[in-house]
Protein backbone atom coordinates (compact mmCIF):
# COMPACT_ATOMS: atom_id res chain seq x y z
CA UNK A 1 0.00 0.00 0.00
CA UNK A 2 1.46 3.09 -0.71
CA UNK A 3 1.04 5.88 1.89
CA UNK A 4 1.29 9.61 2.44
CA UNK A 5 0.21 10.11 6.10
CA UNK A 6 0.19 6.26 7.24
CA UNK A 7 -2.87 5.23 10.17
CA UNK A 8 -1.35 2.42 12.37
CA UNK A 9 -3.95 0.97 14.63
CA UNK A 10 -2.88 0.99 17.93
CA UNK A 11 -3.14 -2.40 18.49
CA UNK A 12 -0.81 -3.28 16.34
CA UNK A 13 1.59 -0.57 17.00
CA UNK A 14 2.02 -1.84 20.47
CA UNK A 15 2.24 -5.40 19.07
CA UNK A 16 5.11 -4.36 17.12
CA UNK A 17 7.13 -2.54 19.35
CA UNK A 18 6.47 -5.69 21.90
CA UNK A 19 7.13 -8.80 19.78
CA UNK A 20 10.51 -6.84 18.68
CA UNK A 21 11.89 -5.94 22.52
CA UNK A 22 11.23 -9.60 23.81
CA UNK A 23 12.75 -10.89 20.31
CA UNK A 24 15.94 -9.19 20.55
CA UNK A 25 16.09 -9.75 24.49
CA UNK A 26 15.97 -13.56 23.68
CA UNK A 27 17.26 -13.92 20.49
CA UNK A 28 19.07 -10.69 18.91
CA UNK A 29 22.77 -9.71 18.77
CA UNK A 30 24.44 -8.87 22.23
CA UNK A 31 28.10 -9.51 21.69
CA UNK A 32 29.27 -6.98 19.74
CA UNK A 33 31.70 -4.52 22.12
CA UNK A 34 29.76 -1.11 21.34
CA UNK A 35 26.26 -3.09 23.32
CA UNK A 36 26.02 -2.29 26.72
CA UNK A 37 27.08 0.83 27.19
CA UNK A 38 25.19 4.26 27.85
CA UNK A 39 28.37 6.45 26.46
CA UNK A 40 27.26 8.34 23.21
CA UNK A 41 30.48 8.74 22.78
CA UNK A 42 31.17 5.28 22.01
CA UNK A 43 27.39 4.95 20.30
CA UNK A 44 28.65 7.39 18.12
CA UNK A 45 30.81 5.62 16.69
CA UNK A 46 29.89 2.11 16.36
CA UNK A 47 26.86 4.16 14.23
CA UNK A 48 29.37 6.43 12.27
CA UNK A 49 31.21 3.36 11.42
CA UNK A 50 28.50 1.17 10.61
CA UNK A 51 26.93 3.24 8.06
CA UNK A 52 27.35 1.41 4.48
CA UNK A 53 29.99 -1.37 6.26
CA UNK A 54 29.26 -4.83 7.48
CA UNK A 55 29.52 -5.64 11.38
CA UNK A 56 32.61 -7.61 10.70
CA UNK A 57 34.62 -4.93 8.86
CA UNK A 58 33.94 -2.65 11.59
CA UNK A 59 34.88 -5.13 14.48
CA UNK A 60 38.27 -4.89 12.71
CA UNK A 61 38.50 -0.81 13.17
CA UNK A 62 36.37 -0.09 16.28
CA UNK A 63 38.77 -1.34 18.82
CA UNK A 64 41.64 0.00 17.49
CA UNK A 65 39.78 3.69 17.16
CA UNK A 66 39.21 3.51 20.81
CA UNK A 67 42.31 2.79 22.28
CA UNK A 68 43.70 5.55 19.72
CA UNK A 69 41.05 7.56 20.73
CA UNK A 70 39.05 6.62 24.00
CA UNK A 71 37.82 9.98 24.61
CA UNK A 72 35.64 12.30 22.06
CA UNK A 73 38.17 14.93 23.50
CA UNK A 74 41.16 12.52 21.87
CA UNK A 75 39.54 12.67 18.35
CA UNK A 76 39.18 16.09 18.63
CA UNK A 77 42.80 16.52 19.49
CA UNK A 78 44.08 14.75 17.33
CA UNK A 79 45.24 15.83 13.59
CA UNK A 80 42.72 15.11 10.46
CA UNK A 81 45.70 12.98 8.71
CA UNK A 82 46.26 10.96 11.62
CA UNK A 83 42.31 9.88 11.44
CA UNK A 84 42.22 9.58 8.34
CA UNK A 85 45.54 7.13 8.77
CA UNK A 86 43.46 4.80 10.86
CA UNK A 87 40.56 5.00 9.16
CA UNK A 88 42.40 3.69 5.92
CA UNK A 89 40.38 0.41 4.17
CA UNK A 90 37.24 1.19 5.95
CA UNK A 91 36.03 3.06 2.92
CA UNK A 92 33.39 5.97 2.41
CA UNK A 93 36.09 8.50 3.65
CA UNK A 94 33.83 11.48 4.22
CA UNK A 95 32.68 9.62 7.13
CA UNK A 96 35.92 9.76 8.88
CA UNK A 97 36.16 13.43 7.89
CA UNK A 98 33.18 14.68 9.61
CA UNK A 99 33.93 12.08 12.26
CA UNK A 100 36.57 14.29 13.01
CA UNK A 101 34.53 17.35 12.52
CA UNK A 102 31.67 16.41 14.60
CA UNK A 103 34.16 15.71 17.55
CA UNK A 104 35.82 19.28 17.56
CA UNK A 105 32.21 20.78 17.41
CA UNK A 106 31.09 18.24 20.43
CA UNK A 107 34.65 19.92 22.41
CA UNK A 108 33.87 23.41 21.26
CA UNK A 109 29.91 23.82 21.63
CA UNK A 110 29.27 21.13 24.19
CA UNK A 111 32.09 20.81 26.41
CA UNK A 112 32.75 17.66 25.15
CA UNK A 113 29.16 16.46 26.08
CA UNK A 114 27.27 15.58 23.25
CA UNK A 115 23.49 16.73 23.34
CA UNK A 116 20.56 14.57 24.81
CA UNK A 117 18.26 15.00 21.93
CA UNK A 118 18.20 13.75 18.45
CA UNK A 119 17.45 17.20 17.21
CA UNK A 120 20.30 18.76 18.74
CA UNK A 121 22.29 15.72 17.95
CA UNK A 122 21.52 16.09 13.97
CA UNK A 123 22.74 19.85 13.71
CA UNK A 124 26.21 18.26 14.52
CA UNK A 125 28.64 17.40 11.48
CA UNK A 126 27.81 13.89 9.88
CA UNK A 127 25.25 12.54 11.95
CA UNK A 128 21.93 12.32 9.87
CA UNK A 129 18.23 11.78 11.17
CA UNK A 130 18.88 8.12 11.91
CA UNK A 131 21.94 7.84 13.47
CA UNK A 132 21.10 11.10 15.87
CA UNK A 133 17.81 8.72 16.72
CA UNK A 134 19.84 5.55 17.53
CA UNK A 135 22.06 7.78 19.60
CA UNK A 136 19.28 9.48 21.39
CA UNK A 137 17.52 5.85 22.41
CA UNK A 138 20.71 3.98 22.88
CA UNK A 139 22.41 6.04 25.32
CA UNK A 140 19.61 8.41 26.88
CA UNK A 141 15.75 6.62 25.66
CA UNK A 142 14.52 8.66 23.56
CA UNK A 143 11.29 7.69 21.91
CA UNK A 144 12.44 8.01 18.85
CA UNK A 145 12.92 5.65 15.72
CA UNK A 146 15.41 5.11 13.78
CA UNK A 147 15.29 4.52 9.71
CA UNK A 148 18.83 3.12 8.52
CA UNK A 149 18.70 0.64 5.35
CA UNK A 150 17.91 -2.20 7.29
CA UNK A 151 15.32 -0.78 8.90
CA UNK A 152 13.51 0.45 5.64
CA UNK A 153 13.70 -3.20 4.37
CA UNK A 154 11.67 -4.34 7.51
CA UNK A 155 9.42 -1.31 7.52
CA UNK A 156 9.03 -1.92 3.79
CA UNK A 157 7.85 -5.24 3.83
CA UNK A 158 5.56 -5.15 6.90
CA UNK A 159 3.55 -2.33 5.54
CA UNK A 160 4.24 -3.14 1.88
CA UNK A 161 5.15 -0.14 0.86
CA UNK A 162 5.22 0.47 -2.73
CA UNK A 163 6.79 3.36 -3.41
CA UNK A 164 10.84 3.72 -4.36
CA UNK A 165 13.05 4.16 -0.77
CA UNK A 166 14.92 6.09 -3.18
CA UNK A 167 12.35 8.42 -3.47
CA UNK A 168 12.16 11.27 -0.59
CA UNK A 169 8.11 11.15 -0.66
CA UNK A 170 8.51 7.37 0.04
CA UNK A 171 11.33 8.24 2.84
CA UNK A 172 8.94 10.61 4.92
CA UNK A 173 6.07 8.05 4.98
CA UNK A 174 8.48 5.64 5.93
CA UNK A 175 9.46 8.21 8.78
CA UNK A 176 5.86 8.49 9.63
CA UNK A 177 5.19 4.69 9.91
CA UNK A 178 8.54 4.24 11.73
CA UNK A 179 7.84 7.01 14.51
CA UNK A 180 3.66 5.94 14.53
CA UNK A 181 4.80 2.22 15.57
CA UNK A 182 6.57 3.75 18.50
CA UNK A 183 3.83 2.98 21.61
CA UNK A 184 3.24 6.38 23.16
CA UNK A 185 4.02 5.01 26.50
CA UNK A 186 7.02 3.44 25.26
CA UNK A 187 9.34 3.16 28.19
CA UNK A 188 13.56 4.21 28.11
CA UNK A 189 14.81 1.31 28.77
CA UNK A 190 13.06 -0.96 26.24
CA UNK A 191 13.99 1.55 23.81
CA UNK A 192 17.60 0.63 23.11
CA UNK A 193 16.08 -2.91 22.89
CA UNK A 194 13.51 -2.05 20.32
CA UNK A 195 16.49 -0.20 18.81
CA UNK A 196 19.00 -2.43 18.96
CA UNK A 197 15.68 -5.21 17.56
CA UNK A 198 15.32 -3.46 14.46
CA UNK A 199 18.75 -3.39 13.41
CA UNK A 200 19.27 -7.15 14.16
CA UNK A 201 16.06 -8.08 12.73
CA UNK A 202 16.92 -6.42 9.10
CA UNK A 203 21.02 -7.83 9.19
CA UNK A 204 19.74 -11.65 10.37
CA UNK A 205 16.10 -12.27 9.87
CA UNK A 206 14.90 -9.97 7.09
CA UNK A 207 17.73 -10.47 4.98
CA UNK A 208 17.71 -8.41 1.03
CA UNK A 209 17.65 -11.91 -1.06
CA UNK A 210 16.46 -14.56 1.39
CA UNK A 211 14.13 -13.47 4.15
CA UNK A 212 13.73 -16.26 7.48
CA UNK A 213 10.29 -15.46 7.81
CA UNK A 214 9.91 -18.02 10.10
CA UNK A 215 12.22 -16.80 12.81
CA UNK A 216 10.71 -13.10 12.60
CA UNK A 217 8.80 -12.13 15.45
CA UNK A 218 6.94 -9.56 13.58
CA UNK A 219 5.77 -12.48 10.43
CA UNK A 220 2.16 -12.36 11.80
CA UNK A 221 2.20 -8.82 10.99
CA UNK A 222 3.86 -8.57 8.11
CA UNK A 223 2.17 -7.83 4.80
CA UNK A 224 4.78 -9.08 2.59
CA UNK A 225 4.81 -12.19 3.88
CA UNK A 226 1.09 -12.50 4.05
CA UNK A 227 1.42 -11.12 -0.16
CA UNK A 228 3.83 -14.58 -0.10
CA UNK A 229 6.75 -12.87 -1.66
CA UNK A 230 8.86 -10.41 0.77
CA UNK A 231 11.42 -9.84 -1.46
CA UNK A 232 8.97 -7.81 -3.89
CA UNK A 233 9.68 -4.86 -1.11
CA UNK A 234 11.44 -2.89 -1.09
CA UNK A 235 11.48 -2.01 -4.66
CA UNK A 236 14.40 -1.98 -6.20
CA UNK A 237 15.85 0.95 -7.57
CA UNK A 238 17.43 1.57 -11.12
CA UNK A 239 21.36 1.58 -10.42
CA UNK A 240 23.76 3.41 -12.88
CA UNK A 241 25.76 0.80 -14.71
CA UNK A 242 29.48 0.72 -12.63
CA UNK A 243 31.68 3.20 -14.83
CA UNK A 244 34.76 1.38 -15.54
CA UNK A 245 38.42 4.72 -15.35
CA UNK A 246 41.56 3.33 -16.02
CA UNK A 247 44.32 5.62 -14.02
CA UNK A 248 47.99 5.67 -13.98
CA UNK A 249 49.51 6.20 -10.65
CA UNK A 250 53.31 7.12 -11.27
CA UNK A 251 54.99 7.05 -8.13
CA UNK A 252 58.24 9.38 -8.14
CA UNK A 253 61.12 7.94 -6.08
CA UNK A 254 63.54 9.78 -5.08
CA UNK A 255 67.62 8.59 -4.45
CA UNK A 256 66.96 8.47 -0.65
CA UNK A 257 64.03 6.58 -0.43
CA UNK A 258 61.31 9.14 -0.05
CA UNK A 259 58.84 9.09 -1.70
CA UNK A 260 56.42 11.84 -3.43
CA UNK A 261 52.72 12.02 -2.51
CA UNK A 262 50.26 14.99 -2.66
CA UNK A 263 46.88 15.14 -0.88
CA UNK A 264 43.86 14.53 -3.06
CA UNK A 265 41.11 17.14 -3.69
CA UNK A 266 38.67 17.85 -1.46
CA UNK A 267 35.58 16.74 -3.32
CA UNK A 268 35.65 13.11 -5.44
CA UNK A 269 37.67 9.84 -5.37
CA UNK A 270 39.81 9.35 -2.45
CA UNK A 271 39.09 13.46 -1.24
CA UNK A 272 41.24 14.31 1.34
CA UNK A 273 43.66 10.87 1.02
CA UNK A 274 47.15 11.02 -0.02
CA UNK A 275 48.14 9.16 -3.09
CA UNK A 276 50.93 9.40 -5.81
CA UNK A 277 49.88 11.56 -8.43
CA UNK A 278 46.44 10.47 -10.45
CA UNK A 279 46.84 10.62 -14.46
CA UNK A 280 43.69 9.64 -16.61
CA UNK A 281 46.44 8.82 -19.30
CA UNK A 282 49.48 6.78 -19.65
CA UNK A 283 50.96 8.80 -22.78
CA UNK A 284 52.17 12.16 -20.89
CA UNK A 285 54.21 9.58 -18.68
CA UNK A 286 55.66 7.48 -21.32
CA UNK A 287 56.28 10.33 -23.32
CA UNK A 288 57.89 12.59 -20.00
CA UNK A 289 60.53 8.97 -19.49
CA UNK A 290 61.32 8.78 -22.76
CA UNK A 291 63.01 12.77 -22.19
CA UNK A 292 64.25 11.36 -19.15
CA UNK A 293 67.21 8.75 -19.42
CA UNK A 294 68.32 9.28 -16.09
CA UNK A 295 64.89 7.72 -14.45
CA UNK A 296 64.26 4.00 -14.27
CA UNK A 297 60.80 2.87 -14.63
CA UNK A 298 58.90 0.12 -13.03
CA UNK A 299 55.87 -1.39 -14.08
CA UNK A 300 54.24 -3.31 -11.66
CA UNK A 301 51.37 -5.34 -13.05
CA UNK A 302 47.74 -3.19 -13.11
CA UNK A 303 45.00 -3.92 -10.35
CA UNK A 304 41.32 -3.53 -10.23
CA UNK A 305 39.82 -1.99 -7.41
CA UNK A 306 36.05 -1.21 -6.60
CA UNK A 307 34.37 1.53 -5.57
CA UNK A 308 30.30 1.92 -5.36
CA UNK A 309 29.58 3.10 -8.66
CA UNK A 310 33.03 3.08 -10.66
CA UNK A 311 35.16 0.31 -10.87
CA UNK A 312 38.61 1.66 -11.41
CA UNK A 313 41.95 0.11 -13.29
CA UNK A 314 45.11 1.21 -11.93
CA UNK A 315 48.68 1.43 -13.27
CA UNK A 316 50.78 1.47 -10.64
CA UNK A 317 54.44 2.68 -12.03
CA UNK A 318 57.53 2.94 -9.79
CA UNK A 319 60.00 6.37 -10.98
CA UNK A 320 63.60 6.21 -9.84
CA UNK A 321 64.60 9.26 -9.64
CA UNK A 322 68.60 9.82 -10.41
CA UNK A 323 70.45 10.91 -7.43
CA UNK A 324 71.43 14.63 -9.11
CA UNK A 325 67.74 15.12 -9.72
CA UNK A 326 64.02 15.44 -8.22
CA UNK A 327 60.88 15.68 -9.57
CA UNK A 328 60.37 19.58 -8.32
CA UNK A 329 63.99 20.96 -9.61
CA UNK A 330 63.74 18.36 -13.06
CA UNK A 331 61.62 19.49 -15.72
CA UNK A 332 58.22 18.85 -14.12
CA UNK A 333 56.84 15.15 -14.09
CA UNK A 334 53.57 14.33 -15.15
CA UNK A 335 50.86 15.07 -12.18
CA UNK A 336 53.24 16.68 -9.86
CA UNK A 337 51.75 19.76 -8.17
CA UNK A 338 54.61 21.04 -6.12
CA UNK A 339 52.07 23.35 -3.81
CA UNK A 340 50.13 20.15 -2.72
CA UNK A 341 52.48 17.27 -2.09
CA UNK A 342 55.33 16.54 0.09
CA UNK A 343 58.45 14.19 -0.21
CA UNK A 344 57.74 11.69 2.45
CA UNK A 345 59.65 8.76 3.92
CA UNK A 346 58.25 5.26 3.66
CA UNK A 347 57.15 5.31 7.38
CA UNK A 348 55.94 9.05 7.19
CA UNK A 349 53.85 7.74 4.32
CA UNK A 350 52.57 4.73 5.90
CA UNK A 351 51.04 6.99 8.69
CA UNK A 352 49.05 9.63 6.57
CA UNK A 353 45.65 8.81 5.41
CA UNK A 354 46.43 6.62 2.45
CA UNK A 355 43.55 5.02 0.02
CA UNK A 356 43.24 0.84 0.76
CA UNK A 357 44.45 0.23 -2.42
CA UNK A 358 47.62 2.44 -2.36
CA UNK A 359 48.38 1.56 1.18
CA UNK A 360 48.77 -2.06 -0.26
CA UNK A 361 50.75 -1.08 -2.59
CA UNK A 362 53.25 1.44 -0.74
CA UNK A 363 53.55 -1.33 2.07
CA UNK A 364 54.64 -4.00 -0.34
CA UNK A 365 56.92 -1.69 -2.02
CA UNK A 366 58.55 -1.19 1.55
CA UNK A 367 59.08 -4.06 2.67
CA UNK A 368 60.24 -5.17 -0.58
CA UNK A 369 62.62 -2.48 -0.24
CA UNK A 370 63.48 -3.10 3.33
CA UNK A 371 64.52 -7.51 2.49
CA UNK A 372 66.67 -6.20 -0.69
CA UNK A 373 69.06 -4.07 1.62
CA UNK A 374 69.17 -6.63 3.89
CA UNK A 375 70.66 -9.00 2.69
Amino acid sequence: MGMCTPEIPTALRRSFFARVVAWQRQHGRHDLPWQGTRDPYRVWLSEIMLQQTQVRTVLAYYGRFLQRFPTVHALADASLDEVLALWSGLGYYSRARHLHACAQAVVAQHGGRFPASAEALATLPGIGASTAAAIAAFCFGERRSILDGNVRRVLSRVLAEAGDPARADTQRALWSAAQALLPTDAAPHDMAAYTQGLMDLGATVCTRSRPRCDACPVAALCAGRASGDPTAWPRQTVRAARRTEAWCLPLYLRADGAWWLQRRPARGIWAGLWAPPVLSAIEGLTAWLRDQPGVQADWPVAFDHALTHRQLRLQPVVCRLPVSSDVLSAPQAPGVQPDQGAWCSPSEALALGLPAPIRVWLESLDSGSRTSSSR
